[in-house]
């Protein structure tokens, strides 16, 4: 199945039926790191009713649609992690760390007028999800992760609700049919 896939940057584990933290119910996480020691990603579909510009004042006018902070994860929430999209050639600019193809990390403490013109698209989250050595493995061998490829739409793209069951639909197989699953099966 799909947990066969290999982890790394740039692959969304999507949360599965058994998975019943409150933290991870339902999400779409991207992963943006990971090694021996653990993994890091950010949850890509619980928006935030909070305007990044209340928060981080001009980055408010640069982020996509919807223009709020998204809550990437139960760690370090009062921390922000800046996940962007390079412009062509936009890859070695100031303050970004490229993580998968064009998308990356940017540093917001990076003055922006180094910024502008380098990145085509920016989502900012408070706080990541992380896993130690060994964990995020373990969780997926239990089934409570569904391991597939990410697009760069699923980063950026406007209805962050309905992702998960995007992300299903295009599935291969048997995993495609998860993205009709009611959210309580006992109403089914």
């Amino acid at each position: 199945m799909s947990s066969e896939l290999s982890l790394g940057a740039g692959r969304l584990l999507l949360a599965s039926a058994e998975l019943m933290d409150p933290n991870f119910v339902d999400t779409v996480v991207l992963l943006l790191d990971v090694n021996d020691e653990g993994a890091l990603g950010v949850v890509l579909n619980r928006p935030t009713a909070l305007p990044v510009s209340e928060v981080l004042g001009e980055w408010g006018e640069v982020v996509e649609e919807p223009e709020v902070l998204f809550q990437g994860g139960p760690v370090a929430t009062d921390g922000a992690l800046a996940v962007a999209l390079a412009a062509p050639g936009g890859e070695d600019a100031a303050g970004f760390r490229p993580v998968w193809d064009r998308v990356g990390l940017l540093d917001l403490d990076t003055p922006r007028e180094l910024v502008d013109g380098t990145v085509d698209r920016l989502r900012i989250f408070a706080g990541y999800a992380g896993w130690g050595a060994g964990q995020l493995e373990a969780e997926i061998a239990e089934g409570s992760w569904y391991v597939v490829p990410g697009q760069v739409d699923d980063v950026f793209g406007g209805d962050a609700r309905d992702l998960r069951r995007q992300v299903l639909r295009r599935q291969p197989g048997d995993l495609a049919l998860h993205a009709t699953r009611p959210q309580d099966p006992e109403l089914n």
